[in-house]
């Protein structure tokens, strides 16, 4: 099939599909699904093809993933059952094909692989890395936080010596800057491309990136209808890795659960991504469909007090609330019983492994105590926000938290928000009251943790705690290799204190649960939690 024909085809394909009835989407599903196309289903929706853009949502993280390359990517491992995820503990060449650190640990020097170039012809060159990397330490936002981690700030770090060669310098060293390197944040993107469709108000091209990649990596956009469908084609001169087991990739948003049930179910599409721990579990047991279940490094469902509502800016009510919550049927009739419970743990910290238990279990009585201390004895009326893409979830949890807040004098009205509108409202605006999220670290180490979800400002505090000790406490250990003597003690103490303020009320660990038809290869989970549809092999 050649490309108009095939855009012509996945054009009919888009057409109001995720609205489709059952009967009428299947055949057209079945029909785009063989061995040189995958169609994998998911729930949610892709806001954005720049990662860098705010506002930009996880489910557009993908774009960046499969179409873009990095300096460094991680390796692979084998779990336990067999499955395939990626190694933090292994750093592997992507667009680097190799690299070296000063003695000092504070220079990192890396090498352009020879012969790579993006996907109009244009050779990569260290300068485009420089480019991009000043990009995503000076547009703000997610990316700009995210550099930081590994104290990658300003646009004076980076240096191109020559075509083939970039340098950076670290102010001091961290144990954050290599990995840092590999999540999605510093794409390698085409600067020539990108400099001739900026603007003087928009001199880093967000509003031209955010619809047209310029990328060089395994997989070009061939066509996104916003809403309803991404179609990746293969790029077959593609320098960084084995070329992808599919020509194309169509990823197609389906909200209604149960029609990508059917459609994984039936064989009709190659996968379906983030499926429901319910789901899961029966699926599990059907011929002809693989499910993978991994659980989510560094990542807890949380229930999250925002300190700028007046009645959370007393810690007591936040207490009391950590003690309403029934986690158990929250635990049986949302998560399924998947996962890991993140409740009833002992009241002292004597661990630094995380995620670990919080000390807090329903107790109506102790919650009634505490509130009972506070200026909102006779309760508070509050609204309880969820994200619709992970309804599956949140909704059951919201139910029953709301049951729970009213045995105490609580009154929670339950506000749903659309998926796309979600990350700009809780994360980036903040100004949810009480809301359900769930982060999990990219970078696996307690206090990358904490960076993200306890420091004011920082994406992932949706609630704006503010604790000065804190703060210090993560600054100080951020960089610190874990082997330090001071290391432990610093995050023993940011744990105390995080289960003590409890702005965020861990629930549960969660899995990760992807859904192939059978005979599909090469799935590797990511702590991104996207699919890297690279290694996938046809059946």
């Amino acid at each position: 099939m050649n490309r108009r024909n095939f855009l012509k085809g996945a054009t009919t394909l888009s057409v109001g599909a995720s609205l489709l009835p059952l009967t009428q989407l299947l055949p057209r599903v079945a029909q785009a699904a063989t061995n040189e196309t995958a169609v994998v289903v998911f729930g949610g929706t892709i806001n954005s093809l720049d990662i860098h853009r705010s506002g930009t949502n996880r489910d557009s993280y993908q774009v960046a993933i499969n179409c873009y390359d990095r300096l460094v990517s991680f390796g692979t491992k084998k779990m336990p059952d067999g499955s395939l995820s990626y190694d933090y503990d292994n750093v592997q060449p992507e667009m680097a094909e190799s690299w070296k650190i000063s003695e000092n640990g504070t220079v990192m020097t890396f090498k352009i692989r020879e012969g790579a170039s993006f996907w109009d012809g244009k050779p990569v060159t260290a300068h485009d890395v420089k480019w991009s990397l000043d990009r995503a330490v000076s547009v703000g936002g997610f990316p700009t936080v995210q550099m930081r981690a590994g104290r990658l700030e300003s646009p004076d770090q980076f240096k191109a010596l020559d075509d083939r060669t970039i340098q950076i310098t670290l102010p001091f060293p961290s144990k954050l800057a290599l990995p840092d390197l590999a999540t999605p944040i510093p794409i390698i993107i085409n600067s020539e491309v990108a400099k001739a469709n900026a603007t003087p108000d928009d001199p880093w091209a967000t509003e031209y990136l955010h619809r047209n990649p310029a990328g060089s990596g395994a997989f070009k956009v061939s066509q996104w209808n916003a809403g309803e469908q991404l179609v990746y084609e293969r790029n077959d001169d593609w320098a960084c890795g084995p070329q992808p087991g599919y020509q194309r990739v169509i990823l197609r948003e389906v909200p209604a659960q149960s029609t990508r049930r059917a459609l994984i179910e039936r064989g009709s599409v190659t996968a379906s991504q983030n499926i429901p721990n319910k789901d899961a579990k029966e699926l599990a047991e059907k011929d002809g469909v693989k499910v993978i279940t991994t659980p989510i490094e560094n990542c807890i469902y949380s229930l999250c007090t925002n300190l700028d509502f007046e009645p959370f800016k007393d810690k007591r009510v936040r207490q009391a609330i950590a003690w309403s919550i029934p986690y158990e049927e929250i635990f049986e009739q949302a998560a399924y019983g998947q996962g890991m419970p993140m409740w009833g743990g002992s009241n002292e910290v004597t661990s630094i492994a995380w995620p670990q238990k919080s000390p807090y279990e329903q107790n109506l009585d102790k919650a009634r105590e505490l509130l009972a201390q506070t200026d909102y004895k006779d309760g508070f009326e509050v609204p309880l926000s969820f994200n619709l893409s992970v309804a599956d979830w949140a909704e059951p949890t919201a139910l029953l938290i709301q049951q729970g807040l009213a045995q105490i004098g609580i009154t929670a009205t339950i506000e749903k928000i659309p998926g796309a509108n979600w990350r700009t409202v809780a994360l980036v605006e903040k100004k949810l009251p009480l809301h359900l999220e769930n982060f999990g670290g990219w970078l696996n180490t307690p206090d990358y943790y904490f960076f993200w979800a306890y420091i004011k400002g920082n994406l992932f505090n949706s609630y704006n705690y503010d604790n000065p000790e804190m703060t210090g406490l993560i600054e100080k250990t951020l960089d610190m290799p874990v082997d330090d003597p001071a290391y432990a003690p610093n995050v023993t103490r940011m744990i105390e204190l995080a289960f003590d303020d409890i702005p965020r009320i861990p629930l549960w660990q969660p899995t990760l649960n992807v859904a192939f038809k059978e005979g599909v290869e090469g799935y590797e989970y990511w702590f991104h939690r996207q699919m890297d549809i690279r290694p996938l092999k046809p059946a």
